[in-house]
C-alpha cells in the first residue's frame, strides 16, 4: 500500500512538473515577445520628447477628473460627499471604455458627411504605434479620451444630491455618445466646423460649453433640490474644494498646453496664457466680491480660477500673453454675473453653478478667440478681429450657436427619455436621507 501511494505521489509531481514546465515556456516566450517588441526602434516620423509630452499630459488630464471629485464633493453637503465623488470617478471608468470601444471613432475615425466619424477604428481598430503626427496614435487616442470624460463629469456638479445613481450612468454614456462624439468630430476630427474655420484649441465649445449648456438643461429639467432656495445649503468643507482646484489646475496645463500635440513652443506659450488668464480671473472675482460683498471669499477665488481657465482653454494657443490677460479680466467679470446676478434672477437650482462658470466661460473664452487669435503666436491658426481678420468672428459666433443648440437640444431629449424609462430623482426621503447611505450604502464620514 504504501508504494502505492508512492507511485501515485511520483506520478502527480511528474504531471505537475510538466505542466508547469509547458506554461514556463509560454510564459517566457511571451515575455521574450515583448522584451523584443519594445526594444524595436521607433516608428519612423515619431519624435521622443512629443511623445513624452503627450503622455505626461495625458495622466495631468486624467488626474482632473478625481480632481474634480474633490473639488465638487466639498461643496455639496456632508450627506453627499461620496454620491458625489462617486459620479467623476465612476465616470472615469465608464468614458475610458467608451471611448476605447466606439467613441474614438466616432469623434476622429473617417469622416462621414462632415457629421460624424466613421466605425473603422471601432475597439482601436488600426490605432497602434503608428504616428500621428509625431506622436504614436495610440498617445493621440489616450489624450483625447481624457476631454471625453471630464467634459460628462463636469456636468454632474448641475443635478448633484438629488439624482439616481442609476440615472447618472446611463445619461453619460448617451450623452457622450450622441453630444460629446459628434461635436469632437465637427471640431478637431475633420468634420464641417473645422471646415468652416472654427477655431478651438483646448475645448472652449467641445468641452465647456457643450457641458454647461447641457447642465443648465439637466437642472431645469430635473428641477431643485428639496428645500432650495429657502434651505441655507452651504459648502460642507471648503478645504476639499481648495484641494480640487489645486489638482484641477495643475492638470489644466496638460489639458491646454498638451493640445499643442507637441513639447514646442507653442506649449509654452499655452501654457503661460492658461496659468496668466486663471491668476487674473482670480483676482478679479475676489475684488469684485470684496467691493460688492464687503468680504473676499475662498469660494469666490476658486470659482474665479475656473473662469479664468475655462475662459482661455479654447484660446490658449492661439493668443498671446497681453491677450490672456484681457481673457482672464472679462472672464472672471462675466462668471460673477453669471452665478451671482443671473442665477437667483432666473431661479434655477444647477448645484455647483456649471453653466455659470464653465457654460459663460467657454462662451466668452470662443468668442474671445475670434478676437485675439494671432497667426504671429500660431501660424497654423488665423488672425482674429484685433489683428484684421474680421471674418474670424463669424466662424466662432457659428460655432458657439450650434454648440448650444446640439448641446441644449439633444440633452433636453436625453433627460425627458431617462425620465419615462427610469425616472430621475431618488425619493424625498432619500434625498433628505442623503445619497451617501441611500444610493451607496456608506458615509463619508464616521467619526
Amino acid at each position: 500500500m504504501k508504494e502505492a501511494l508512492f507511485r501515485e505521489l511520483r506520478k502527480f509531481t511528474t504531471d505537475y512538473s510538466k505542466r508547469f514546465l509547458f506554461l514556463a515556456i509560454i510564459v517566457s516566450l511571451n515575455v521574450l515577445f515583448l522584451v523584443s517588441s519594445a526594444s524595436g526602434e521607433t516608428p519612423q516620423g515619431i519624435d521622443k520628447a512629443d511623445t513624452a509630452w503627450i503622455l505626461t499630459s495625458t495622466a495631468l488630464v486624467m488626474l482632473m477628473t478625481p480632481g474634480l471629485a474633490i473639488f465638487y464633493a466639498g461643496m455639496t453637503r456632508k450627506k453627499n460627499v461620496l454620491g458625489t465623488m462617486m459620479h467623476s470617478f465612476f465616470i472615469l471608468s465608464l468614458i475610458s471604455v467608451q471611448w476605447v470601444i466606439w467613441g474614438y471613432s466616432l469623434s476622429f475615425g473617417s469622416d462621414i458627411g462632415g457629421i460624424i466619424g466613421g466605425l473603422g477604428h471601432f475597439v482601436l481598430n488600426g490605432v497602434g504605434i503608428e504616428p500621428k503626427g509625431t506622436i504614436p496614435h495610440l498617445a493621440f487616442m489616450m489624450f483625447q479620451g481624457m476631454f471625453a470624460i471630464i467634459t460628462v463629469a463636469l456636468i454632474t456638479g448641475a443635478f448633484a444630491e438629488r439624482v439616481k445613481f442609476s440615472m447618472v450612468v446611463v445619461f453619460s454614456l448617451l450623452w457622450t455618445t450622441l453630444v460629446y462624439d459628434p461635436l469632437c468630430h465637427w471640431i478637431w476630427g475633420g468634420g464641417w466646423l473645422s471646415k468652416f474655420g472654427v477655431l478651438d484649441f483646448a475645448g472652449g465649445m467641445v468641452v465647456h460649453i457643450s457641458c454647461g449648456v447641457s447642465a443648465l438643461v439637466a437642472a431645469i429639467v430635473v428641477g431643485k433640490r428639496r428645500g432650495y432656495p429657502k434651505e441655507l445649503m452651504p459648502p460642507h468643507n471648503l478645504g476639499l474644494t481648495v484641494l480640487g482646484m489645486g489638482l484641477l489646475w495643475f492638470g489644466w496645463f496638460g489639458f491646454n498646453a498638451g493640445s499643442a500635440l507637441a513639447s514646442d513652443g507653442l506649449a509654452a506659450t499655452a501654457f503661460v496664457t492658461t496659468n496668466t488668464a486663471a491668476a487674473v480671473s482670480t483676482i478679479t472675482w475676489v475684488f469684485i466680491e470684496w467691493k460688492l460683498r464687503g468680504k473676499p471669499t475662498m469660494l469666490g477665488a476658486l470659482s474665479g480660477s475656473v473662469a479664468g481657465l475655462g475662459s482661455i482653454t479654447p484660446a490658449a494657443g492661439f493668443v498671446g500673453i497681453g491677450s490672456s490677460i484681457i481673457i482672464g479680466l472679462i472672464g472672471g467679470t462675466v462668471c460673477y454675473w453669471g452665478v451671482s446676478i443671473l442665477k437667483p434672477k432666473l431661479g434655477y437650482d444647477d448645484t455647483l453653478d456649471v453653466f455659470g462658470i464653465h457654460g459663460i466661460a467657454g462662451t466668452w473664452g470662443s468668442l474671445a478667440t475670434g478676437l485675439f487669435a494671432s497667426k504671429l503666436i500660431n501660424p497654423a491658426g488665423a488672425d482674429g478681429v484685433f489683428f484684421g481678420n474680421t471674418w474670424q468672428i463669424v466662424p466662432q459666433i457659428t460655432g458657439v450657436i450650434v454648440t448650444w443648440l446640439l448641446a441644449g437640444v439633444l440633452t433636453f431629449i436625453i433627460i425627458k427619455l431617462l425620465d419615462a424609462v427610469m425616472g430621475l430623482r431618488v425619493t424625498d426621503e432619500d434625498e433628505v436621507m442623503g445619497l451617501d447611505l441611500s444610493q451607496h450604502g456608506e458615509s463619508g464620514y464616521n467619526f
